[in-house]
């Protein structure tokens, strides 16, 4: 059972670790972080390259590749930190105020 099978309005405080902490590895995928974005990445897909240098810089791997190209950004993780949209050196990301 992944700790996001548990963590829900029924759960005790008591029953978390201190601070939220994740203790086992690799769990981030399985927690939709993209909640926390102020700033949002958008894709301009006619000014990309297929260069790929957004896709390892990402810190939350919110960038996928399919069949060798990017695709569209994962805003279940993306955070909207804005390191995609400086890296690319043809302006296919820019960052916008996200509004919900």
């Amino acid at each position: 059972m992944s700790s996001v099978d548990f963590i829900n309005e029924n759960i005790n405080w008591k029953d978390i670790t201190p601070g939220g902490e994740v203790y086992e590895g690799g769990t981030a995928a399985d927690f939709r972080t993209g909640d926390w974005r102020v700033s949002i990445p958008e894709f301009i897909a006619d000014k990309c390259k297929q260069c790929l240098l957004c896709t390892p810089v990402c810190p939350d791997a919110a960038i996928p590749v399919e069949n060798g190209k990017r695709a569209d950004f994962d805003f279940d993780h993306c955070k909207g930190c804005g390191i995609c949209a400086k890296v690319c050196p043809f302006g296919a990301i820019v960052m916008k105020k996200e509004e919900k």
